[in-house]
């Protein structure tokens, strides 16, 4: 059994003496990621797109987080005892488990580490229990979008970047997509209240974790599904500027 399975990622850094903060690798994640698309728009083109930027953005936030969805599937079972682990954690140190993670250093050799970033949804747990229980639609839902959601990310943004395949077939996928996002993640927020897991935390974990941190998916899905939309009808990508 590896000892650092009942150790948080801060524990181990300090034994291996290097590491970065988790918030930290994700943030450069999403910042290089999201750079790429709109210096290579830039670089092409000679110009910027408000609508461009922010869907860049988005992308390049999903695809991390798709990522930390298939980890929830390979790594269930490690997620449902180090969501004890940090459940007792949080009584014995009065700290905020998100926090704690999202704070802690993860050691450079393990930056992408399946075992590292299950964590992140050992933590979710205690907002939200689901992402214990492989039974449960939130479980599945997440970790199906890990595997299947990449594809189409990848593709909407080259295409959107560099207007490589036709107008109408980028709008056709990208309706596909945001629509599947915006639904999915509307049932998501609604299951949450049904089962009353609401209840079993405070009203700023609701708005931040269950509103907040899901709002890109719906916000986000919607302008895709306008721009969708308008790539179908207009047959061009003037939408995004072009």
């Amino acid at each position: 059994m590896d000892g650092n399975r009942s150790r948080s990622p801060d524990e181990i850094a300090r034994d291996n003496g290097s590491g970065l903060p988790a918030v930290l690798i994700a943030a450069l994640a999403i910042a290089i990621l999201a750079l790429l698309g709109i210096g290579a728009r830039y670089y092409i083109h000679g110009d910027l797109d408000a609508i461009h930027c922010v869907l860049s953005l988005f992308f390049s936030i999903n695809l991390p987080i798709c990522y930390w969805e298939a980890c929830l599937f390979l790594r269930r079972d490690y997620i449902e005892r180090r969501t004890a682990y940090w459940r007792e954690r949080q009584q014995a140190t009065g700290r905020s488990p998100v926090a704690e993670f999202l704070f802690s250093r993860v050691p450079l050799r393990r930056m992408l580490s399946p075992t590292v970033w299950a964590d992140v949804w050992a933590v979710y747990s205690q907002i939200d229990g689901s992402y214990a229980d492989r039974r449960t639609f939130g479980f599945n839902a997440d970790a199906a979008n890990g595997f299947v959601t990449p594809w189409p990310t990848l593709i909407l943004y080259a295409a959107y970047t560099v207007d490589f395949m036709p107008a109408a077939v980028a709008g056709i996928l990208g309706v596909m997509v945001f629509w599947q996002w915006v639904y999915v993640t509307t049932v998501y927020q609604i299951s949450f209240f049904v089962a009353g897991r609401h209840r079993r935390v405070t009203r700023r974990e609701v708005y931040t974790y269950i509103g907040a941190v899901n709002s890109p998916w719906v916000l986000c899905g919607l302008l895709g599904l306008y721009v969708s939309v308008r790539l179908v009808l207009d047959g061009d990508y003037s939408v995004l500027g072009y």
